[in-house]
């Protein structure tokens, strides 16, 4: 134990040195890979090499390659750096080391996560009796919430798809925007649904899909269908008009599942909840914890209303896995058997921020938004593309060249860090304002690099 102390003591100091340095360091490294490369690479050791030395060396070799994202001024990919208590409680995850699979395997994994998952009902105002997977992402959270999907539109047509599989089984199409999320289509793809068999309808300027669209292309099918809206376009932050959506979806019969990867916490803002007025009319929802909820990564959330229609499509018995009844088993909501548990996180962020804190969370970020894009507007030629209701800002400088290089300069500046995009077939930043460690003097540090940049 005196060993284990002083590693873990050593390991801590090492996070806090870290730590320390967020406001000092480029929040992009500038170490090319070969240099990395170079002091990551070692022969494997014959023989054991102590703890220590090992996660001393391990430090130091990658430092210069981390990207700096539990910092303030990292807005890329929609990432939200981790709440206090959420490292701390993901610190803990990883030494009491619970696969978190049945109530069985983990107790209190099991009763954490049941706890967790009706919290974020609870904030996101969800159905109650929903049943709700934690996953590693939004990713696995869509393959979650679609499976389900597929086994209850099957069902309806007559079809046992945990039976029968696919072969000879009734076509599914799936309904849904031009700007939908590539991971929805991915997650499709692994359920077996193909590219053939989505109907792609078209959206406004601001990545919106019609619900009128819509509604032409359901009553033109008539056989088992998906529809997939969005709360949140990943570039520009809009919403597809759910409640138009979700009435059009019920009449025709068609199952209604939202992509709220980061979008869907707007549900707890008092500013920002007409934006995603409706979603809880759906019938299942995919997002992210690792995005606004600001919890370490690997944390994704899949919720289905239909609770029967989610175990039937997850269930995987076994002699050796008894059944608990009343308790939790988590590989009844997932696709994973053994997995992290993910639930002492969300948990501890949901507890340390409490209702309001997460609305405050919410509301900094877009309030932050809100002053990017006004103070960027000043700028000469700097072009805001969208409506910024939500968190995120996109942006260009004149032609697609100039775009490009404003957005090299800062990548490669240090001060900040986003990326680029293209929309409506033109180069363009994005700027996604996500982490509870944003400040006002960040959002102004960076327009001053923007500032620069463009002189």
């Amino acid at each position: 134990m005196t060993d284990l102390e002083h590693l873990l003591r050593r390991t801590t100091d090492l996070a806090i040195e870290h730590l320390a340095t967020l406001d000092d360091r480029p929040v992009f490294p500038s170490a090319p890979a070969a240099e990395l490369r170079a002091a990551i690479a070692a022969d494997l050791p014959d023989g054991p090499l102590a703890p220590t030395t090992v996660i001393e060396e391990l430090a130091a070799a990658v430092a210069p390659g981390l990207t700096l994202v539990p910092g303030g001024r990292y807005f890329g990919f929609v990432t939200g750096g981790a709440v206090p208590a959420a490292l701390a409680a993901d610190w803990l995850t990883a030494t009491w080391d619970q696969n978190a699979f049945s109530y069985v395997s983990s107790p209190a994994a099991s009763i954490v996560e049941d706890i967790a998952a009706g919290w974020i009902k609870e904030i996101l105002r969800l159905p109650e009796g929903a049943s709700v997977g934690f996953t590693t992402g939004c990713q696995m959270a869509h393959v979650t919430a679609l499976a389900a999907a597929r086994h209850d539109v099957l069902r309806t047509a007559g079809w046992d798809v945990a039976a029968a599989g696919l072969s000879g089984a009734p076509p599914i199409r799936v309904v849904t925007g031009e700007k939908r999320h590539v991971t929805v289509d991915r997650a499709l793809r692994l359920i077996g649904i193909g590219s053939d068999a989505i109907d792609i309808v078209p959206v406004d300027a601001e990545g919106r899909a019609s619900a009128a669209h819509i509604a032409d292309r359901l009553a033109v099918h008539r056989g088992p269908t998906i529809v997939v809206a969005q709360a949140g376009e990943v570039n520009t932050g809009s919403f597809d008009p759910i409640p138009a959506i979700a009435a059009v979806a019920s009449e025709h019969g068609a199952w209604l599942h939202v992509d709220g990867a980061f979008g869907i916490w707007a549900r707890v803002s008092e500013r920002l909840e007409a934006l995603a007025a409706g979603v809880e009319q759906a019938d299942s929802w995919a997002f992210d914890a690792h995005k606004w909820l600001n919890v370490p990564y690997d944390s994704g959330v899949a919720v289905v209303a239909h609770p029967e229609a989610h175990r039937a499509s997850m269930l995987g018995p076994a002699a050796y896995l008894a059944a608990t009844g009343s308790e939790r088993d988590a590989y009844d909501w997932t696709a994973e058997a053994s997995r992290r548990a993910r639930g002492f996180a969300i948990y501890a962020a949901l507890r340390s921020l409490g209702r309001s804190g997460v609305t405050d969370l919410i509301d900094r970020c877009c309030a932050h938004a809100r002053r990017f894009a006004e103070r960027l507007a000043a700028l000469p030629g700097c072009e805001i593309v969208n409506d910024v209701a939500l968190n995120q800002v996109l942006i260009r400088f004149g032609d697609d060249e100039t775009t490009n290089r404003v957005l090299e300069k800062i990548q490669r500046g240090g001060v900040a860090w986003m990326g680029g995009t293209t929309w409506d077939g033109r180069a363009a930043i994005r700027i996604s304002v996500s982490s509870w460690a944003t400040t006002v003097e960040d959002v102004d540090r960076t327009v001053a690099a923007f500032a620069a940049a463009v002189a």
